[in-house]
């Protein structure tokens, strides 16, 4: 289990949510306690060569595993694609195993069945790493039938009552970065996704990116708009 800096900061909850729900469903998991940053952060401020150290400290760390699998879509995404290109010197085995816990439960274990229960309405949030370079859902900009592998879990869960927004998978304007860079069009960015995902009448906001989720709800508090905000493993492990 990879958990990311920002969930492990700012979101424990969804560190131990994830492994209930691995733990629940038959896996051996273990928590290497000397992980640290996959890097994304200085990567995606053009500083790539401070990302290096912590790849090779990543793959060291990880390449053991049969699977290595983080509650972040864009941490995981970062792995995957851009580790083997920082370790030139050597062989980056860890990035191909790395998964986010979404399509890791939807295409490794195949989960069919789920005993969490959650009912309440809930809007689904689909993040750009997780669409454009996991294959979460499917991009709208191409013709390609649709599909959603966040919502094909939640379907799983009893009671639950499941909404997508107008432009389901537009970007809130997070971006890392961008958020800080360009601070203006993010925020406004961040509204408009929160006003569309309120449109849809759901109680909760749900995806597989903390980092979007904390943007929107941020966004929500500031503007005192009656929305909540929820990861989806959160979701998936309710009631365990």
């Amino acid at each position: 289990m990879f958990i990311p800096c920002y969930v492990d900061a700012l979101y424990p909850e969804v560190g131990v949510s994830t492994y209930k729900l691995l733990k629940s469903l038959g896996l051996d998991v273990d928590y290497p306690e000397k992980q640290t940053c996959c890097g994304q952060p200085m990567g995606n401020a053009g500083f790539e060569r401070m990302a290096v150290p912590l790849a090779e400290k990543y793959d060291q760390l990880f390449s053991g595993y049969d699977y290595v699998v983080a509650p972040s879509a864009s941490c995981a995404a970062y792995v995957r694609l851009f580790h083997p290109n920082l370790m030139k010197e050597r062989e980056c085995v860890a990035a191909s195993k790395t998964m986010d816990v979404v399509e890791f439960l939807h295409d490794v274990v195949k989960v069919d069945r789920l005993p969490s229960k959650f009912p309440h309405k809930v809007s689904v949030h689909n993040s750009c790493h997780g669409v454009r370079e996991l294959g979460l859902s499917s991009p709208s900009e191409r013709n390609v039938p649709r599909f959603n592998k966040i919502i094909d879990l939640l379907r799983l869960v009893e009671g639950i009552e499941i909404a997508e927004p107008e432009r389901p998978d537009e970007c809130c304007g997070f971006g890392g970065m961008f958020a800080v860079e360009e601070q203006a069009v993010s925020a406004r960015m961040g509204l408009d996704k929160v006003r569309r995902h309120m449109a849809t009448e759901a109680e909760y906001v749900t995806g597989p990116d903390s980092s979007c989720l904390m943007h929107m709800q941020g966004v929500a508090q500031k503007q005192k708009l009656d929305i909540k905000f929820i990861h989806v493993v959160q979701i998936l492990a309710a009631g365990l």
